[in-house]
């Protein structure tokens, strides 16, 4: 039976409470995950690192990490299509399992992201440094993400179509600066075989194996398929979202990793000092291999289209915190949920949006007093994320095992129980590969990633636990199958 666009969705919006319009199509929807997920910011910034912690095999994390993200894609896809709701994981995880442990996981999730936000914002400051020709030393990195955290957040607050038009923009830039450049690179300035991307050139961890520095370089596939669940935070300023939400999903993992294993590629192979790369002889190899292979002018104005490509970035990423901010104040789930909550004439969540960008600048001030910890907060981020994304995947298991079949307008029909489960199993791997301790010798600097995580989950227990929030929201939770039932009767139009 055919439903109406957006009938079906917004019968799971809360009553009485504010509206988002509906303004994001397929390709809008498809540009705001795929910027978010930003091939380009993974690999300009975790390429020299990758490749000295594995050497030119790492560029095979990229598909291997695509591959497992898929399959967490396949079932967001079916949870979004039946609870198109904005906010994502934490209306996702409350629906399939409850209040309490929705909160959790939004309480993880937003931190990671957080923390994800500062550490682009970071990364970017190194390349307008660069553009502009002053010293990265931690005064100036502060000021200039402060400075692009601010640019962005006002664009944000601008409306949903102007976040919509820059999505477009940067995805644009990605495909610039990643796909069109990496093609340039093979075809024109080749000067390795393609031999050499299974040649580890030496390189072994300190245990002697091979296989340890391998799975070492993971971070930089794993930091690079996240994102596409921004697709589903916006979801109900999306038309039709429960069947463009699912397809936005997967071609921004597919499209992503066409475009990641291109510019890794024509990084690696245009190289002749690429030996020097993997020893860590050559400390920025991106910057020198652009100029080498187009010249200053070249090099200059690829910097720009990266830097406009992690700017859009950025911008995507305080899109999806605000929204998950607006979604869980809307329920009344934090301090200030009211003032929060509120959405502008521009049908943006401003307030929530101030917040988004000013949590980010607390952690910028801490990188300025530990500015070589910025590699091991951005692995926080990321286990952080898949933290979350795997309580989803697992409320979701949890559910089909009671005998839920998705009843959204999208779905992968009888393959849903193995994807379910295949999914489950990559992010466990993921997440054990994240918790791997450093090769320092002290002991905060050693566990770090795990450290972060231990004050991220025990502040947000003991929160949960004396205040309460989560019984603050007269919210629908643990509904998956009653709803899904209602659905296929027709009874939710």
């Amino acid at each position: 039976m055919e439903q109406t666009t957006d009938k079906k969705s917004d019968k799971n919006q809360p009553a009485n409470k504010e509206q988002f319009n509906r303004s994001i199509g397929l390709i809008s929807n498809f540009a705001l995950g795929f910027t978010y997920l930003s091939p380009l910011t993974a690999v300009y910034s975790l390429f020299a690192l990758a490749v000295t912690l594995a050497g030119p095999p790492a560029v095979w994390w990229i598909l291997i990490v695509a591959c497992g993200q898929l399959l967490v894609a396949l079932v967001f896809g079916e949870v979004a299509s039946q609870y198109p709701i904005t906010g994502g994981l934490y209306p996702w995880a409350r629906r399939l399992w409850g209040k309490r442990y929705a909160w959790i996981a939004a309480w993880i999730y937003l931190w990671a992201l957080v923390v994800t936000i500062t550490s682009i914002a970071e990364y970017t400051a190194t390349f307008v440094a660069s553009l502009f020709h002053y010293a990265p030393t931690p005064g100036n990195m502060l000021m200039t993400s402060v400075v692009l955290l601010l640019i962005m957040m006002g664009v944000n607050m601008s409306g949903t179509k102007n976040l919509a038009r820059v999505a477009k923009i940067g995805f644009w830039c990605e495909i610039v600066s990643v796909i069109a450049l990496g093609i340039y690179l093979l075809i024109f300035h080749r000067s390795q075989p393609f031999s050499v991307l299974f040649d580890s050139m030496g390189v072994i961890a300190k245990d002697g194996s091979y296989g340890t520095a391998f799975m070492s370089a993971a971070l930089m596939g794993l930091f690079m398929f996240f994102g596409f669940e921004a697709c589903g935070n916006v979801a109900e300023e999306v038309k039709n979202p429960g069947k463009k939400i699912p397809v936005a999903m997967i071609l921004s993992i597919v499209f992503g990793a066409i475009s990641a294993v291109i510019s890794v590629l024509g990084y690696l192979l245009s190289s002749p000092d690429l030996l020097n790369i993997v020893t860590g002889k050559i400390a920025d190899p991106i910057p020198a291999i652009l100029n080498e292979a187009l010249g200053s002018t070249g090099a200059t104005i690829f910097i720009v289209v990266a830097i406009i490509a992690m700017l859009s970035c950025i911008l995507s990423l305080q899109a999806a915190l605000s929204r998950l901010i607006f979604s869980f104040s809307r329920d009344r789930m934090l301090p200030g949920s009211e003032w929060m909550a509120k959405i502008s004439k521009n049908s943006v969540p401003d307030n929530a949006m101030i917040v988004s960008c000013l949590l980010p600048v607390v952690i910028c001030v801490w990188v300025y007093f530990q500015p070589d910890n910025l590699s091991r907060i951005t692995a926080f981020a990321v286990i952080g994320i898949y933290i979350s994304f795997q309580m989803v995947v697992l409320a979701a298991l949890r559910q089909r095992l009671k005998g839920w079949k998705p009843a959204g307008e999208w779905t992968v029909g009888g393959w849903g129980m193995l994807v379910n489960f295949l999914a489950l199993a990559y992010g466990i791997g993921g997440i054990w590969l994240l918790a791997q301790p450093t090769d320092s010798e002290a002991f905060i600097d050693r566990w770090t990633v795990l450290v972060g995580l231990a004050i991220v989950i025990l502040s947000g227990l003991i929160y949960m636990t004396l205040a309460k929030p989560f019984g603050r929201s007269s919210a629908p939770e643990n509904d998956a199958i009653e709803y899904a039932t209602r659905l296929n009767t027709g009874q939710d139009y």
